[in-house]
């Protein structure tokens, strides 16, 4: 008989009752971490073991790294599951890991490190033939020498922090008179936010497309794509709404850049899923970063393949199979996903609390994932998002008309929440001609 294998999820929310689910289902054992506020979490009951690691900020619990891999000693584990966001991209928490016999289920911290670098990543993505946007990454020493070099790129162009994202430490420049001050602000709002004040400079597009390619390697030089997902519905750089696989792209500018994306996850022996996100204008594709980890948006892949991205994560790691071959993979209808975040839907403030009453959509091909119950309290001290609603169905259209009834259907009192933001993006004429940009809801829809 084969010996049970155990992980520990090293999250919450949305991404850790989603991990617990896979492990289960392949018959793993799950040792859970939380913090003291988040000790209803559905999750934890669900678990063979949970173990607290530190109060509500997540500085002292999810982002404590000798609690969790005190945890993982604790309850004897054999991997480690970061999900995304908190420790799930720090090379330096993958490397303790692995050094303290605990398999890090992602990449190799060496590839983690070299990606979470801006300015490296881009080095590395052009080498291997994936286009950038024109740009400097160099030093920055005087006024003089940036006006110059910026010059020759043309304006406008954005400052952006090296090390982070979710759209701190990044200005928008239209002209030579704001560059300066630009750069010093992105820069000392990037130092208090990450710790780094290094910051490069690109080409501005004007209405760019967000655009990702969902890839998987085994670690030894096999990889493979899952297609594309459109996630250009953001404010303020945050996600709202994916689909997938992107549309009013000409199939083979896709199938190109999907093929590009395999051959350099090759070339860098990547391990485990990984997204490499672009900006998408005028026809041409320019590489923004790679996400070593698995995203929030997974699951249209998912709905799109019938593949299951974080048990293939949960398998390649614990039992080291890569079962993912590139001529089975195919598209198969049209998904979408809605995220639900606790929020004001017209000042986006957060509206923490407690939920009085739930009622989840159903249906054919409709997904919840959530952690979120009657009685539950949302907390304070983390992200708003508190539930995903994913659908797919034969083509775009009744995608649309079936996520509309998926919302309708949900019922969270309470508190507040974004859904009747999501209706009103489901209703516009733009959102259903596939006529919109990264700027598109902040500028024109609300």
């Amino acid at each position: 008989m084969k010996e049970t294998k155990k992980i520990l999820i090293a999250n919450r929310g949305v991404i850790a009752i989603r991990a617990l689910r896979a492990a289960k289902e392949l018959g793993y054992e799950v040792a859970s971490v939380y913090s003291t506020v988040d000790r209803d979490q559905k999750h934890l009951k669900l678990s063979d073991e949970a173990i607290c690691i530190g109060p509500g900020p997540a500085k002292d619990s999810y982002l404590n790294e000798a609690a969790i891999i005190a945890a993982a000693e604790l309850a004897n584990v054999d991997a480690i599951y970061p999900g995304y966001g908190f420790l799930a991209e720090n090379s330096a928490f993958a490397e303790k890991c692995n050094e303290s016999g605990f398999k890090f289920i992602g990449p190799d911290p060496k590839v983690i490190e070299i990606m979470g670098d801006k300015i490296k990543a881009k080095e590395l993505v052009s080498s291997l033939g994936i286009p950038i946007v024109p740009g400097y990454a160099g030093d920055i020493q005087s006024n003089e020498q940036i006006r110059s070099i910026v010059k020759e790129i043309g304006y406008p162009v954005i400052v952006k922090a090296t090390s982070g994202g979710g759209g701190k430490g990044m200005r928008i420049v239209n002209s030579e008179d704001e560059l300066w001050d630009s750069i010093v602000s992105a820069q000392n709002e990037a130092k208090l936010a990450f710790g780094d004040d290094k910051v490069f400079i690109e080409k501005y597009l004007g209405k760019p497309r967000h655009i990702e390619i969902q890839v998987f390697g085994d670690g030894k030089g096999k990889a493979v794509h899952l297609y594309s997902r459109d996630c250009s519905l953001q404010r303020r750089y945050q996600k709202i709404l994916e689909e997938a696989p992107a549309l009013n792209i000409p199939k083979e500018k896709l199938d190109e850049i999907q093929n590009i994306c395999v051959r350099a996850c090759k070339e860098i022996n990547y391990e485990g899923a990984g997204t490499l996100e672009f900006l998408y204008e005028n026809g041409q594709f320019f590489f923004i970063e790679m996400n070593t980890r698995i995203q929030v948006e997974h699951t249209v892949t998912e709905m799109i393949t019938g593949i299951d991205l974080v048990q293939s994560q949960l398998i390649l790691a614990l039992e080291g199979e890569f079962k993912l071959d590139q001529n089975n993979i195919r598209i198969n209808g049209h998904a979408m996903q809605c995220r639900i975040n606790a929020e004001d839907p017209e000042t986006f403030v957060p509206s923490p609390g407690i939920i009085e009453n739930v009622h989840r959509p159903g249906g054919y091909h409709v997904r919840f994932e959530s952690q979120i119950y009657s009685g539950y309290r949302v907390p304070t001290n983390y992200d708003s998002l508190i539930a995903e609603v994913i659908v797919k169905d034969r083509d775009r259209e009744k995608t649309i008309n079936k996520m509309k009834m998926a919302l309708n259907e949900l019922v969270v009192s309470g508190i507040k929440t974004n859904k009747e933001l999501h209706l009103r993006i489901l209703e516009d004429n733009q959102f259903q001609n596939v006529n919109y940009y990264i700027k598109y809801l902040e500028q024109e829809l609300i």
